[in-house]
């Protein structure tokens, strides 16, 4: 039995009114979802922990979400896209319109460019991640609490801190925006804080008398005696009065309580966007306009769609298919670390933070294959009446970081050829976020300017072929992506004699290894028992990386026309700055390294790499290489026509002020 009822809190007219086109105008809705569901239901069977959920008179486990639609007034195009929001927040607006970031979209200025209005497509989110708190207009679900026949259910959690030049405190969750799982006693003794400069140096435990449960509050003293602090004992925060110090990798070990039921997020995404798609009353705002639904998700929520896949919710309480195609964009080869006390927000796994967390366990790919180093053979997508179609995107940083490798090759590193219904995009040298809209080049605390290259074209013509293939048969463009078969897919010591030697670059010296870890053996259950997760002997899953060409540019997948005209080696790695983990790879983030502007500063300074001039020659020059990497994109059905004079608008004296090339 499934129950889903919406409460419509807000509803009025989307951009004011403006009309896209054929489409016509849209209407904007904001409520809430409330979810009734059958603990004992096989609908249910792959949620933890929910016969520890309490129930109502009738046995159900209730929860309610925050939803959000944008709807055509017009006669629309019959199709919903999903957005998976990333953290609560978000993002397929952003991306695809190449709109503002925001939760709360209105104007027409939130309507960027108006793709997704202009294909007559209705825009769904609804709250999935139960773990977060209130906040810059998050959507929020809010989950039940497990527990032992109504005693704290408790047990072990390890959480990380990458420490910060004048921070003393966190929330035990590692975030502000996340819920965190109370220590069930403020001794120190009793839980262990350690820190280490790298993911695999030699801890180094705290003495529980230099930390405490407990959170400092600030504020104005009397007399004109200055600022004055207090400090609160916390069950939700941990203290070092001396501070965490910058760059250093703090690891702390408590038994905690009160898990939420986690994978009931899974369930209202399948019941709400079945009941979207089937119920025929007046409650449902979409009654009758729903042909296909696709999901979209970036990083966090390309994990959770591969993991709602795998575990079987692409199938409805009747067996019906939830959605009929996927776009993971990022997840690399992760899922969900789904599991009692999980907290969601975390990464799925960096070189250097949160490396050790349960998200990249086997299987990988969604092909069916067999894990050498266990014998168990699986898939993510293994239910072919309900399986979606799949578009999988990733960028040069899932390879770095995210082991995105094993998402197309079989846990010996060799190629594994992926089901019909799949397709694989390698976004070559291009890096985990792109802003649509970046105005200025950034550098954090790493060797480099981050990656600029702008990929949001390919999102448009991805979706485009996604509705194609599912609702008339089109194929979509092959995959693209490195291969060992055609050698663009190499180990570390193949592509460090690759990437050219440019004089003042340190290079990484190994990508995101993947050691096999034992988490404890209820694991499979949903419940980690052993922290920190152990290494089983020596035995590693292979992390392959792109090849690249003599400028450092990735030679295999698709080449966004700024990869193909380059004014720079895009990489997607950056090397962390001295003071916050020197070496390691930094974040999800890659770099911009610009070419010499002319034959005599390579020769000047040693650079190997061709000039800039020696390239384009001018300025239309480049522009001129740019429009034609954007029509060869077009002719391969990977970007849309309209995108080709974006591009080379874009690029306008020398793509400035992306690139600040002097010439």
């Amino acid at each position: 039995m499934m129950t889903v009822t919406l409460e419509i809190t807000e509803r009025g007219a989307f951009a004011g009114g403006h009309s896209f086109g054929e489409s016509g105008p849209y209407e904007r809705l904001v409520g809430r979802a409330h979810y009734r569901v059958d603990p004992k239901a096989p609908a249910q069977a792959h949620v933890f922990d929910i016969d520890k959920a309490p129930v109502d008179e009738d046995g159900m486990v209730c929860f309610s979400g925050d939803i959000a639609m944008l709807i055509p007034q017009g006669p629309g195009s019959r199709r919903m896209l999903f957005d998976y929001g990333n953290r609560g927040n978000k993002r397929a607006v952003p991306f695809f319109n190449d709109a503002p970031a925001g939760n709360d979209p209105r104007s027409l200025a939130d309507a960027g460019n108006g793709f997704l209005m202009r294909r007559g497509h209705s825009v769904v989110c609804a709250a999935w991640q139960g773990d977060l708190l209130a906040g810059n207009q998050r959507m929020l679900l809010d989950l039940p609490v497990a527990s032992d026949g109504g005693r704290p259910l408790e047990g072990v959690i390890r959480t990380e801190y990458i420490g910060r030049e004048g921070v003393t405190t966190f929330p035990l969750s590692g975030w502000s925006t996340t819920r965190s799982h109370p220590t069930v006693s403020l001794d120190t003794r009793r839980a262990t804080l350690t820190r280490r400069r790298y993911p695999d140096s030699a801890r180094e435990v705290l003495p529980p008398d230099a930390w405490c449960f407990a959170r400092a509050e600030s504020g104005t003293g009397l007399d004109n005696q200055g600022d004055e602090t207090a400090l609160v004992p916390s069950d939700i925060h941990v203290h070092i009065p001396a501070g965490f110090q910058s760059g250093w990798i703090y690891e702390l070990i408590y038994t905690g309580r009160d898990p939420l039921v986690l994978a009931l997020g899974h369930v209202a995404v399948r019941d709400f966007v079945s009941f979207l798609r089937h119920d025929d009353t007046e409650a449902n705002p979409l009654r009758g306009r729903v042909e296909r639904a696709y999901a979209w998700g970036r990083s966090q929520t390309g994990r959770a769609m591969r993991d709602f896949v795998y575990r079987g919710f692409n199938g409805d309480g009747e067996g019906r298919r939830v959605f009929d195609g996927i776009i993971p964009h990022v997840a690399g080869a992760g899922k969900l670390a789904l599991h009692r006390f999980a907290v969601l927000t975390a990464s799925g796994g960096q070189q250097f933070e949160d490396h050790f967390v349960a998200a990249d366990r086997f299987p990988f790919s969604y092909a069916e294959t067999t894990d050498h180093l266990t014998g168990r053979t699986d898939a993510i997508l293994k239910r072919p009446e309900t399986d979606p179609l799949v578009m999988h995107s990733q960028t040069a940083s899932e390879y770095w970081q995210r082991r995105g490798s094993l998402v197309h090759t079989d846990t010996l590193g060799n190629d594994l050829p992926q089901p019909d219904g799949v397709r694989v995009y390698a976004w070559a040298s291009s890096q985990h976020s792109a802003d649509p809209n970046l105005r200025r080049p950034v550098k954090g605390r790493a060797q480099s300017v981050l990656n600029v290259v702008s990929t949001s074209m390919l999102f448009r013509a991805m979706l485009d072929a996604m509705d194609r293939w599912a609702s008339e048969g089109v194929l979509p463009p092959a995959s693209r992506m490195p291969t060992r078969a055609d050698g663009t897919l190499v180990d570390i010591q193949t592509w460090r004699a690759q990437f050219p030697a440019i004089p003042g670059i340190a290079t990484p010296r190994t990508a995101n290894e993947l050691p096999l870890l034992d988490f404890g053996p209820e694991i499979d259950q949903g419940v980690v028992t052993q922290e920190p997760p152990k290494p089983i002997g020596d035995a590693y899953y292979p992390v392959l990386l792109p090849a690249v060409d003599a400028d450092g540019n990735e030679v295999a997948g698709v080449r966004a026309p700024m990869v193909a005209a380059p004014l720079a080696s895009y990489t997607g790695w950056n090397i962390r700055a001295r003071g916050y983990g020197h070496g390691g790879l930094y974040e999800f983030t890659g770099s911009t390294i610009p070419l010499p502007d002319t034959d005599d500063e390579a020769a000047a300074t040693g650079d190997p790499r061709r000039s800039v001039l020696a390239r384009y020659g001018s300025p239309e020059g480049y522009v001129a290489a740019i429009g034609e990497a954007a029509r060869a994109l077009v002719a391969a059905g990977l970007m849309l026509e309209e995108d080709v004079e974006r591009s080379m608008a874009a690029a306008a004296n020398w793509s400035r002020p992306l690139h600040e090339v002097l010439l």
